[in-house]
């Protein structure tokens, strides 16, 4: 047993300190994004197959929507600047930013060196869930993916519709690289409408049934030229496991909207981010 100090109350008793306060990350223009989202057209739909991914292109300043339409569903997100696919999404320093799950005003963030916003949540049907009593909200930047080899590490099962393998063929697909050249670039994912948290007894990553429904959906404005991947995940609503064809899985659905012109009007793209790279030499 461990020797447990005679303040150890007290050591405990410290209060946290937010570790990147974010009031001076760059405003977002919600007002600015809404009123060039009413008049938008649609110009993509791409529907995404239960435990299988799907592909699409967004341009900078237009906006993208994932919807729940048949079941409750959970989807893996994967974004990459289109242009360079070293640019991608970074779920860890979001998370550091904005806190483990996503709404409305928070933002996608790119990874190193660039560091900049990638896309900007406008809407979301979920925002009503909130935080429930077992710490579980939804729209999670805590867990990495359902992956084959976790599976096979677990179980010792070859299991090919995991959401890594499902975000890899769809890459694969639109840039026609090979699955080899592929996998490397799929990364740590937002969890689309999954119900996550961490336990309280063993701090344990937990899901459970996603509140989400037919209709539901969370909406996006492209900051960027992006390169969409999006996975239905084989747990379907994530009420039980993954990893199996045994859950109801339900299609998603990813539509693109282009705003009129001019309805973004002092609007820019944002620069990459401002450090010199000269790392102290």
């Amino acid at each position: 047993m461990p020797d447990i100090p005679a303040d150890a109350e007290a050591r405990r008793a410290v209060p946290p300190v937010i570790c990147y306060p974010n009031d001076t990350l760059p405003p977002v223009d919600l007002a600015l994004y809404r009123a060039a989202r009413e008049g938008a057209r649609k110009v993509d739909e791409v529907l995404v197959p239960p435990r299988d991914a799907g592909s699409f292109r967004v341009g900078a300043g237009q906006f993208f929507r994932i919807s729940s339409i048949d079941g409750a569903q959970v989807g893996d997100l994967n974004l990459w600047n289109v242009h360079d696919l070293s640019e991608r999404f970074y779920s860890g320093k979001t998370r550091a930013l904005h806190g483990t799950h996503l709404s409305v005003g928070e933002r996608m963030w790119s990874s190193f060196p660039t560091l900049r916003p990638m896309a900007t949540i406008i809407e979301d049907t979920l925002s009503w869930y909130g935080i429930d009593e077992y710490g579980g909200s939804v729209h999670d930047v805590i867990g990495t993916r359902c992956d084959p080899y976790t599976h096979n590490l677990l179980s010792g099962g070859q299991y090919h519709h995991c959401c890594h393998s499902n975000l890899t063929r769809a890459l694969a697909d639109a840039t026609g690289m090979t699955l080899a050249e592929a996998e490397p670039h799929v990364h740590d994912v937002l969890n689309v409408f999954m119900c996550t948290g961490f336990t309280r007894d063993t701090g344990q990553y937990f899901m459970k049934a996603s509140p989400v429904r037919p209709g539901d959906y969370l909406e996006f404005f492209a900051e960027i030229d992006l390169l969409g991947a999006l996975s239905a995940c084989p747990g379907g609503d994530c009420s039980s496991e993954h990893s199996s064809d045994a859950a109801a899985c339900y299609p998603l659905l990813v539509e693109v909207f282009a705003p009129e012109e001019g309805a973004l009007r002092g609007w820019s793209q944002p620069e990459v981010n401002g450090y010199d790279r000269s790392h102290g030499r």
